[in-house]
């Protein structure tokens, strides 16, 4: 009798903090079984800045999620952004004692813990070593490299570098809210899972991810990840701009913003008006849209300028690093609108915006298709990759005798077939495992370097009391 594998997804967002428990249907999809939102306090630019309205707002979220779904969570997968992010490319190589062996996995380990060993500035650790194109004796372009013969062996690294403290900031709000921390990843690496496709990811593209605090980036091309940045604004800065523009209260600039705000001054008319509520019995406000327009536009542009300066870091004026796919955005600024034609219009590049409705089952509701949800979707995905067994269901935990009881034969024999059967089950594992075969060596190298980083946090916290 195989197990439910339900996966639970965290994202500690700077405006809002999401809990969404998931599971894949028979056709591959993920079904999502309950999602828990709750307003982010405590947290800043991407970086926890208070740990108890942090704690309160996660436990909130799982709560809202546990409710929705009648799943208890165990554990979760959560996503790393903020400002403290930035990544370098490393190459490196390591000289193997017998070219006439099969180069395998203990070789691709032995080079990773090589990377591991960067000397990085104080304070900072490394999140993601990413694996990008392997080259053997000189021999250049090699995805996959077990299997082959040579004594050098030498590959391109894309290493994801954070600040420890914020990294272990996140592991203590998560351990204080009553649930354990199952696994890490870069929040735009999640929001690309959910929402691009293989064929873009191929033929290069830039996924901008739009978030309230920060606005994430992930170029990708012939399939494999090639930069990553992390930009201090987001849409929060929009709003505090509205707020100071127009001299209104923060929750008025938000709502004008997403009710009728327009990253595209000229389709705005000078007559066209909205009517805002005074405080306290005070007059009216009247704000025309125009100015409205103008005051998102000033601010889009300086983030969208700031984003394509990351991209023609990474070259794309290049030919042979041409992004073909063009931009994809993402993440709740996705949702302004005239965005896409905006970013058009200032990078030259085909633009689309991004939905994580193609990973999700047909029955999903609505909203969950939304951009805002593709990091939270993203996260799940990750989690059901990593095959965690992140929530059982609430009956289960409250009354699991019940079970056997409706059964018609004995209950120890129950017990004792299902033993022999995960026994059986086990054996097989250790005689063929399945997972080894489809796995490429880049999802080996970030499955165990993660096990490994998600430990030495355990670890950390664990003696810190």
């Amino acid at each position: 009798m195989e197990k439910e594998n339900i996966a639970v997804g965290l994202d500690i967002g700077t405006t809002k903090i999401v809990a969404m428990i998931g599971k894949k249907n028979e056709y591959g999809k993920l079904e999502i079984l309950g999602v828990g939102k709750s307003k982010s306090l405590g947290v800043a630019r991407g970086v926890v800045n208070n740990i108890t309205q942090t704690i309160q707002s996660i436990q909130q979220a799982v709560q809202e999620a546990e409710n929705n779904s009648g799943y208890k969570i165990k554990d979760v997968v959560v996503g790393i952004a903020g400002q403290h992010i930035r990544s370098i490319q490393h190459t490196d190589y390591i000289s193997r004692n017998n070219p006439e062996e099969v180069i395998g996995g203990a070789d691709i380990q032995m080079l990773i813990d090589q990377v591991n060993k960067l000397a990085m500035l104080p304070g900072e650790e490394i999140i993601h070593v990413l694996p990008q194109e392997f080259k053997i004796d000189g021999q250049s372009e090699i995805k996959e490299p077990i299997g082959m013969y040579g004594g050098r062996l030498e590959s391109s690294f894309h290493v994801v570098v954070g600040q420890a403290s914020s990294i272990r900031n996140v592991g203590r709000c998560i351990q204080s809210s009553g649930i354990e921390l199952s696994g890490l990843t870069l929040e735009p690496l999640a929001s690309s899972d959910a929402v691009l496709s293989q064929e873009e990811k191929e033929a290069g593209v830039a996924l901008i991810d739009i978030g309230g605090g920060t606005t994430d980036l992930a170029i990708f091309k012939d399939g494999i990840i090639r930069h990553t940045a992390v930009i201090p604004f987001g849409g929060n800065v929009i709003s505090d701009d509205i707020k100071e523009g127009c001299s209104i209260i923060e929750k008025q600039a938000e709502l004008l913003k997403v009710k009728f705000g327009s990253a595209w001054p000229g389709e705005n008319r000078d007559n066209e008006i909205v009517s805002i509520p005074g405080l306290r019995g005070r007059e009216p406000k009247e704000i025309s849209l125009k100015n409205l327009s103008k005051i998102i536009h000033a601010r889009v542009v300086e983030i969208i300028e700031q984003v394509f300066n990351e991209i023609k870091a990474y070259g794309h004026e290049d030919p042979r690093k041409k992004l073909i796919a063009g931009i994809v955005l993402t993440g709740g600024g996705a949702q302004l609108k005239h965005i896409k034609q905006l970013v058009e219009y200032i990078t030259g590049m085909d633009t689309r915006i991004g939905y994580p409705n193609e990973h999700l089952a047909g029955d999903s509701d609505e909203e969950y298709s939304s951009p805002l949800y593709a990091t939270a979707v993203g996260l799940v995905m990750n989690s059901i990759e990593n095959k965690t067994q992140s929530a059982v269901r609430i009956e289960e935990l409250i009354a699991p005798p019940i079970r056997g009881s409706f059964r018609r034969e004995p209950a120890p024999v129950a017990v004792e077939e299902y033993e022999r059967e995960e026994e059986v089950e086990e054996v097989q594992e250790r005689v063929a495992p399945k997972r080894s075969k489809d796995e490429s060596t880049g999802d080996k190298i970030k499955r165990t370097f993660f096990d490994r980083y998600v430990d030495r946090i355990k670890d950390f916290l664990d003696n810190a009391e």
